[in-house]
């Protein structure tokens, strides 16, 4: 007879505890049109990678407001490594990136494994190697003793404008 009860009231606790959740579930207040991606200040990164690297730290100017950064680094111990990624509220991802790094290993890095396709494109007088990936697409190129990848999963438009936008 014992165990009988021990089940029993963990039957009801369960009960319990399940109508608690649904409740809270139900009647507490939550908004799903919220994003769930946070968006980061970049100043202060930026400043500071364009005073420590070895090369013009690059970002964005003039971007369409749907288009939020989300994610800063830089990284001076691996090869004055900068990132800045941004999200559009469409679900579009983009990122500049640079680096003294080997272009050949660091674009395979930053583009998830991406070929050349050997087409370039001219932005703003510079010529940009045009890579297709699975993953990522991008723009890139390398001046002045550092690469610059333009990768992401918005299209070659919008990384086109994003490259042209670099100051």
């Amino acid at each position: 007879m014992r165990g009988t009860k021990t089940i029993r009231d963990m039957v009801l606790s369960l009960a319990v505890i399940g109508a608690v959740v649904a409740f809270i579930y139900i009647f507490i207040p939550h908004d799903e049109s919220q994003s769930p991606v946070q968006t980061v200040s970049y100043d202060v990164e930026l400043a500071t990678a364009k005073r420590a690297a070895a090369y013009p730290v690059l970002a964005p100017e003039g971007l369409d407001k749907d288009w939020r950064a989300t994610s800063v680094r830089f990284k001076a111990d691996e090869r004055d490594h900068w990132h800045l990624g941004f999200h559009s509220d469409n679900g579009g991802y983009f990122a500049v990136e640079q680096s003294t790094e080997r272009a050949p290993v660091f674009v395979d890095q930053v583009t998830r494994g991406a070929e050349q396709t050997g087409r370039t494109e001219r932005i703003d007088g510079s010529a940009w190697t045009r890579y297709e990936g699975e993953t990522y697409d991008a723009l890139v190129r390398t001046e002045k003793g550092a690469t610059t990848v333009v990768t992401g999963s918005a299209s070659f438009e919008t990384l086109a404008r994003v490259a042209g936008s670099l100051k």
